[in-house]
């Protein structure tokens, strides 16, 4: 059997009437004689959809039991066991429970059309994977069902079940969709005449795309090559020229008569890449396109009229939008214009001839200069002077050479010419090297008359030949130089955009490679807030820089907000393609750099928020637990119905002043790691002496719980005496805190060796330690060593808000120094603080008082 037929009923929201259509599409083809089940039917409790079910046969469900509940699943191999006609199955994006054989129902159903059934589903327009985040931003409900638009696309056949927002409303408000008690949530949130219009919308383009495409599938099965317009089309043919715009809004205009309207906007580039149209112009173009709504498209032709016909025949266009000829009307006597020619054959596409205020305001196209006026100067002399003498030569020696030989010195001559001076100056030998022929070299001499025939036709083969050579010369040698600049054009751009891509420049660089470039005294980027606005400076290469842009001997705007003044010597015509590159890359450097310090400046105000927000979260907990114990602790001894013994109410005081001690640490470690946030730690500098730092440094731990070694021999730090200690104490509690019962932390320290300039002071602990994963966090405010560590005393409140850690890396930091975390050898860990013995530079006389 071949493969089996799908037919989707596609929805713009639930409740429009989907399965209904498909239940009652099953009962016609029973009537008809189809075998058909009904794979998968939910009816959602719809009383009516419920009724349908009745003389259709249901294939049992699979029951699918996953993390403890019981699911009920499409029996897949029933389905294919039974082998109907036709199976029904309905929510063709549903996900299916894990452990079954496929992850989504379509995939069932594709299992289904392989072995030759044929399918009806449903799905909701909200459920292509294509349109998800359109879905979510309209109705504010991310949908975690997808299915892939290639698979609807794919049916064979697509019905849209299409319902006014106000019908569907009315059909939730009579509990034809949802449950009482559900009704009025929906109608104030997703079932909004908003959102429902928006998913109709989206329903209603979706379909029509395929529509399109099914349209032009026909067409390219059947050979037709006549335009159909079922959809306005409209093309816009564009030179790159000002009337760009004008055609573009006019464009618009035709396109948004009429609903589902396209705009397409079509620019020819000649094949050999040699262009005149400024690519600022049609940057600008492509941007105004995109705002009105349409595409820009870049087709590639020498025929320029055929290459726009054959666009707008291939995308089926309705019309075709063209301008006004710029160039002069006699000109248009002579060679017809694009647009007359795309009137001419355009065929059974209607054409629209747009007039513009640059309509017949051209002027001739002048060829570029590829000799300088030297050159050009010595091939007019040469013409004039090297015909004369090369007259006086043959004329001098007339017996011994014939018109043959005479013909083709003059040829050569001409030849010379034209690489010396270029054509003009080639024809000009030609013309005159032929009237001293036919007068000093063709008999009779001395006379315009040319007594034998074949004398008259060698004169006038030699004209056509010699100014044909000519053309050829001054063609290849204008062809030359367009290469060669072309050429230094690329590479120069080629540069431009590696080093902007390899983010070697910045905006200044990119200027001073642009006045380098065209030798300029000074280039300035401009910019303004808004049209009519102030121009302020941005960056400047050279000097001094231009206020305003018409400052400047050329200028280039790149935006109504940006511009680019140099001031230097006048441009060449041809210099400007190179000069707009530069600009739009020095506008796209300066977004860039922008939008990495918006992106930083996003970065830490993230930073600062996710603070905070763990700062809220840890002080609404953890400031509790010791308010909690110290409020206890009072109210307790504040009863008077009850005598406490002397034991209880010394055991209650221990407790309020253990819940102070943790209270005080607490506030100290956020007022200090707000400091060091704000960067207001300035440690105050002064000798020091380890052995003393330490030992106070260790007195809030319980006794006996470390062992201290600090030789008296180590040299006098120059550090902040109250930062170290805190950092110290916070180290030494931590691991104190996740140390066994019993086990002593050890504290020692000893000049690193090897240097005369650190000491290292590492405080040992035998806990379970931290993983190497977590190595790298630890320090990071907020990350609690209690979520892998178990404190030595068993319970939870040794984790707290995870600051003492990130306050002791910052403290160290601003002394100069380093700590890090390392194994210790048999379990545990060892944090490793080192300290210079030379004193930190410090560049500001502000101080903030000790906090020992």
């Amino acid at each position: 059997m071949g493969r089996g037929q799908l037919r989707v009923y596609l929805g713009a929201a639930p409740g429009v009437g989907k399965t209904f259509d498909m239940l009652s599409e099953g009962h016609r083809r029973v009537e008809r004689g189809t075998d058909v089940v009904v794979g998968f039917v939910e009816t959602h409790g719809r009383p009516h959809t419920a009724e349908l079910l009745e003389g259709l046969e249901v294939i049992p469900r699979r029951e699918v039991t996953y993390r403890g509940a019981t699911f009920t699943e499409m029996d897949l191999d029933a389905v294919l066991a039974r082998r109907p006609q036709v199976a029904l199955v309905d929510e063709l994006a549903h996900t299916n429970v894990p452990g079954s054989r496929h992850a989504k129902r379509w995939q069932d159903v594709d299992e289904l059309l392989a072995a030759g059934i044929d399918v009806i589903s449903t799905v909701n327009i909200q459920h292509l994977e294509s349109l998800n985040d359109v879905v979510a931003s309209i109705t504010g409900v991310t949908q975690r069902e997808t299915i892939p638009d290639h698979v609807v696309r794919r049916a064979d056949q697509i019905e849209l079940v299409d319902m006014t927002p106000e019908a569907l409303r009315r059909r939730l408000a009579h509990g034809n969709v949802y449950a009482a008690e559900k009704v009025d949530a929906a109608l104030a949130n997703y079932f909004r005449i908003g959102n429902l219009t928006a998913l109709r919308e989206l329903a209603l383009l979706w379909m029509a795309d395929r529509v399109d495409d099914a349209l032009e599938k026909y067409r390219a099965d059947e050979g037709i090559d006549a335009i159909w317009p079922a959809r306005e089309r409209i093309v816009v043919a564009l030179t790159g020229g000002p009337e760009g715009e004008t055609l573009l809004r006019r464009g618009a205009r035709i396109a948004g008569r009429g609903a589902g309207g396209e705009l397409l906007a079509v620019h020819v580039s000649r094949a050999d890449g040699l262009s005149s149209t400024p690519p600022g112009a049609l940057d600008r173009q492509r941007a105004l396109t995109e705002s009105l709504g349409g595409t820009f498209h870049t087709v590639v032709g020498e025929d320029v009229a055929g290459a726009i016909l054959d666009f707008a025949r291939g995308v089926n266009a309705a019309m075709i939008v063209v301008g006004v000829s710029r160039r002069p009307r006699w000109m248009l006597s002579f060679q017809e214009g694009v647009g007359d020619r795309v009137v001419r054959q355009s065929g059974a596409i209607d054409v629209h001839v747009v007039t513009h205020e640059r309509a017949g305001q051209g002027t001739l196209l002048r060829r570029a200069d590829a000799l300088s006026r030297n050159r050009r100067t010595a091939g007019w002399l040469l013409a004039v002077l090297g015909s004369i003498a090369l007259t006086a030569l043959l004329v001098s020696f007339r017996d011994m050479h014939e018109l043959p030989s005479d013909l083709l010195l003059f040829l050569a001559l001409t030849v010379g010419v034209a690489l010396v001076g270029g054509l003009w100056p080639a024809v000009t030998a030609a013309v005159f090297g032929s009237l001293l022929l036919n007068w000093y070299l063709t008999p009779p001499y001395n006379t315009l008359t040319i007594g034998d025939p074949a004398n008259a036709l060698a004169l006038a083969i030699f004209i056509l030949v010699a100014v044909g050579v000519a053309s050829v010369v001054d063609l290849a040698a204008r062809r030359t130089l367009q290469a060669a600049r072309s050429s230094s054009e690329a590479d120069t751009l080629s540069a431009l955009a590696g080093s902007v891509l390899r983010g070697e420049n910045t905006v200044t660089a990119i200027l001073e490679q642009l006045r380098e470039r065209f030798a300029m005294d000074a280039v300035t980027l401009l910019e303004r807030d808004g049209d009519g606005a102030e121009w302020r400076v941005v960056t400047c290469a050279g000097g001094p820089p231009c206020r305003r842009p018409d400052e400047g001997t050329a200028e280039v705007t790149v935006s109504d907000t940006v511009a680019l003044s140099l001031r230097g010597p006048a441009l060449e015509a041809g210099d400007r393609r190179v000069l707009e590159a530069f600009a739009h890359q020095a506008a796209v450097v300066l977004d860039r750099q922008r939008l990495r310090q918006r992106a930083e400046e996003a970065r830490r105000l993230e930073a600062g928020e996710a603070i905070r927000t763990s700062l809220l979260a840890a002080v609404s907990h953890d400031l509790r637990t010791p308010l909690a114990a110290i409020k206890a602790g009072v109210t307790s001894l504040r009863q008077d119905d009850i005598d406490w013994s002397d034991d209880d109410e010394t055991a209650l005081l221990a407790t309020i002043g253990d819940a102070t001690d943790a209270l005080e640490r607490l506030i100290d470690n956020l007022l200090d790691l707000s400091r060091l946030e704000t960067r207001t730690i300035r440690p105050t500098l002064r000798p020091v002496s380890l052995d003393e730092v330490v030992p106070r440094a260790t007195t809030g731990v319980p006794p006996g719980s470390v062992a201290l070694d600090i030789p008296e021999s180590l040299p006098l730090l120059v550090t902040d005496a109250g930062l170290l200690e805190r950092a110290i104490a916070n180290v030494v509690e931590n691991a104190v805190k996740y140390s066994p019962p019993g086990a002593e932390v050890t504290v020692s320290a000893a000049l690193v060796p090897g240097t005369s300039g650190e000491v290292e002071l590492r405080v040992v602990d035998r806990g379970p330690g931290v993983r190497e994963a977590d190595k790298a966090t630890m320090f990071q405010p907020f990350q609690r060593l209690g979520d892998s560590r178990a404190p030595r005393d068993g319970s939870t409140a040794g984790s707290g808000v995870g600051l003492g850690l990130a306050v002791a890396r910052g403290f160290v930091d601003a002394l100069g120094g380093t700590i890090a975390a390392d194994d210790t050898p048999g379990g545990g860990l060892t944090m490793v603080v080192r300290l210079p013995i030379a004193p930190v530079p410090v560049t500001t006389p502000d101080r903030v008082e000790e906090t020992a």
